[in-house]
């Protein structure tokens, strides 16, 4: 006979409070990080907003805790509950970028967050080039062939491409790089689901990947740092729809359009 399985009463109800209070985070979290809620604005009060939003006092309280958490607002007694400003918020936190993600980016984020990627990721490839070690290579390996097998277009693909960039971080040897992993991971993932929104990858990155991989297996700094920096260039293109193979098809269109001649070829 199966053991039974004991469980409280209220389990049920206490689970559904726990996805209450975190789907009202994302949705005030969203309008904060979008500019929707501006820096500065005092929100509504506990009463006033679990009315508005017909739930308990107890899940909105919940939700702001979250945000406060994450440091995109801040409760004072006498001046209510505020928004912080943007350099209080915590942008690595990996719900923070989803939410940024949600909707069309502001551009100074999404310009910021690829100014840091491009900071840290291709001196974190450096150095694993130096200390990598055999379990490194071999969780970047199984990666890339995941990758290669189930595309990014899919769960799996963005799984193992997150196991990638985290696998790099960690052969850096460096905690303090190592400890971007979360962030980074969900830079990655959100900025590849951003990227297929409206249409398919606008090329496959794979190469880009195997580039970095090659270098950091043959231990090679100054390869793996130039592998990885354009790694990261290719990325903010290919996120802003201005990547090689779009620019392509904006200039063929152009041409036959008759916007600009087509270039005469010798004979």
């Amino acid at each position: 006979m199966r053991p039974r399985v004991l469980t409280s009463p209220n389990s049920s109800v206490r689970g559904k409070a726990l996805r209450l209070h975190g789907t009202i985070a994302r949705d005030i979290g969203v309008r904060i990080v979008s500019g929707r809620i501006a820096p500065g604005r005092v929100l509504n009060g506990e009463i006033e907003a679990s009315e508005r939003l017909q739930v308990s006092r107890t899940a909105y309280r919940e939700a702001v805790r979250i945000l406060a958490a994450k440091g995109l607002i801040e409760s004072r007694p006498k001046l209510g509950t505020r928004v912080s400003e943007p350099r209080h918020w915590h942008l690595l936190d990996p719900d923070v970028i989803s939410w940024i993600f949600s909707a069309t980016p502001d551009a100074r984020l999404l310009s910021g967050l690829f100014e840091l990627r491009t900071m840290v990721e291709p001196a974190a490839a450096a150095l694993a080039a130096r200390r990598r070690a055999a379990e490194h290579l071999q969780a970047m390996r199984r990666a890339l062939d995941t990758m290669a097998a189930r595309s990014l277009a899919v769960e799996a693909g963005q799984q193992a491409d997150c196991a990638f960039h985290t696998a790099l971080l960690e052969a850096s040897g460096n905690p303090f790089l190592a400890s971007l992993t979360s962030g980074v991971a969900a830079a990655v993932t959100w900025t590849t689901i951003f990227k297929q929104r409206k249409r398919p990858l606008p090329r496959d990155p794979l190469p880009d990947h195997e580039r970095v991989y090659e270098a950091v297996a043959a231990r090679d700094p100054a390869a793996a740092h130039a592998a990885m920096a354009e790694l990261v260039r290719l990325a903010l293109l290919d996120t802003t729809g201005d990547g090689p193979v779009s620019s392509r098809a904006a200039r063929r269109s152009k041409r036959r359009s008759g916007g600009s001649p087509r270039p005469h070829r010798r004979g």
